[in-house]
């Protein structure tokens, strides 16, 4: 049986697979953020959405993963939770610029 590293270590020579992949994790990255963010903030996706001003599915939806959240949403999640919004543009790894 082969081990999920070994096929990760296999498929990442791939560079669509790797495309993919880097698209998934920083959508994951964000998500796993934006809900530590609110446990810091020892809020409820409830409380959070009154304070934000939307509802509860809302929150869900976006910690799901299944909306795109806008840079205003963003900001509010941050103001709500009592941090700050910080993006980066980073060099891409795999481009020949």
């Amino acid at each position: 049986m082969t081990k999920l590293s070994e096929l990760k270590k296999r498929w990442m020579n791939d560079p669509e697979f790797r495309s993919h992949y880097a698209e998934a994790d920083a959508e994951y990255t964000i998500i796993e953020t934006l809900i530590r963010a609110r446990n810091d903030a020892k809020l409820s996706q409830a409380e959070l959405a009154k304070r934000i001003g939307t509802t509860q599915s809302a929150i869900a939806r976006l910690e799901s993963g299944s909306i795109s959240p806008s840079l205003s949403t963003l900001r509010r999640y941050a103001a709500a939770t009592g941090t700050r919004l910080r993006m980066e543009l980073l060099p891409d790894q795999d481009s020949a610029i």
